[in-house]
């Protein structure tokens, strides 16, 4: 567990330390877009944070690399370098949407050469968290792989609508990936801890808590198109390698995993993101509008024309995103008796606060009849 953390402080001190100096860059040679009727923010803010993101990535894999404990993570070297090159793409296709605002094809065009990537370096879905249902053929499993790549880079884009919500809910979900494949690891092997996904998961936790002050209300910056793809990335190949581990060919090993996990926590862990995802892909296409194009329909925009402020809109969101993730690791993982019953009023208590402006409409609009 040391060297895990020691990972998460490095990418934590890169990322705080290096955003300010891409602020002061963003500012002096990047274009500043003028704010949006769609925005919170009241006036432009450069968007290279996601540069300072990728860059304590990139060190805190390198500093790994150099580690005795994750000897046996860079033995077999390919899925590494893939993630490193796919996060080169990504680099260069963000820093280009930030200088000339690149078309949605384009950036489609870009992720999906980031999924093959992916893919040419060994990191496939063979078998579907269902049973033992096994995908057979080799065509499919890179268009499902590469599908859910694309699908969990765009995910996390669409949830980046307010100062510190992409970046909060990214660390949270990062936080409950590293706790179950760390124990995961330790469930398989008395000797190695070291797992793919746990490291994964612990430099994009100290790399999104390291920019999360930074992107606070109010932001001075924003991570970008950078950004929210690189953690849309590392969250999508985590899932594909801990999946991977459980179903794949030596799933034996993993026998006392309880069976659910790998089927529900990927998804829980960005159930936020990918239901935002679905209901934009459906109202827009119900306008006739491209699933692509951005509107004010957004979970955190309704959460605001509910009555709440931007800043509690991404703290109940944060809650929800904590209460959904970390609910499928404690009840697992703990005694039920009493996980259970916590969850429940954790639960009550998060839904209460997220309708609580509705309530106290509710009560006024009763109190008003009684005056009459």
């Amino acid at each position: 567990m040391r060297s895990y953390l020691l990972l998460i402080g490095i990418t934590f001190l890169t990322a705080y330390l290096l955003t300010p100096v891409l602020r002061v860059l963003g500012v002096r040679f990047m274009p500043q877009l003028p704010v949006r009727d769609r925005d919170f923010h009241q006036k432009p803010t450069p968007k290279l944070g996601g540069v300072a993101i990728v860059g304590a990535l990139y060190l805190g894999i390198s500093v790994a690399e150099q580690m005795p404990f994750f000897t046996g993570i860079f033995r077999s070297p390919e899925p590494i370098r893939g993630v490193l090159i796919a996060l080169g793409i990504i680099l260069v296709m963000g820093v280009l949407d930030d200088l000339i605002d690149l078309r949605w094809w384009a950036k489609l065009i870009g992720q999906i050469a980031v999924g093959l990537v992916i893919v040419q370096h060994g990191i496939l879905l063979k078998a579907l968290p269902v049973g033992s249902l096994h995908i057979d053929s080799p065509s499919l499993q890179v268009a499902v792989t590469v599908l859910i790549i694309v699908g969990t880079m765009n995910a996390i884009n669409f949830v980046d609508g307010l100062d510190g919500l992409a970046a909060g809910i990214s660390a949270i979900g990062a936080a409950t990936f590293f706790v179950y494949s760390y124990l995961l690891a330790t469930r398989v092997s008395a000797e190695d801890y070291a797992n793919f996904s746990a490291l994964l998961c612990a430099v994009l936790l100290g790399a999104t808590l390291g920019f999360l002050p930074h992107n606070f209300q109010p932001a001075s910056i924003f991570m970008g198109e950078t950004g929210v793809l690189a953690i849309g990335l590392l969250f999508a190949v985590a899932t594909l390698a801990v999946t991977g581990d459980v179903l794949g060919e030596d799933a034996y090993r993993f026998r006392n995993v309880p069976a659910f996990m790998p089927v529900i926590l990927p998804i829980a862990v960005i159930v936020l993101p990918y239901l935002d995802l679905l209901l934009s892909v459906i109202r827009r296409t119900a306008k006739r509008r491209s699933p692509f194009s951005a509107d004010r329909g957004h979970i955190h925009h309704r959460l605001v024309d509910l009555g709440h402020s931007p800043r509690a809109v991404v703290l109940i969101l944060y809650l929800w995103a904590a209460l959904v993730s970390s609910g499928v690791v404690v009840i697992s993982l703990s005694d039920r008796r009493i996980a259970i019953p916590l969850y429940i009023a954790a639960f009550v208590f998060v839904t209460f606060v997220t309708w609580l402006p509705m309530l106290k409409r509710a009560r006024g609009k009763i109190g008003m009849l009684g005056t009459k």
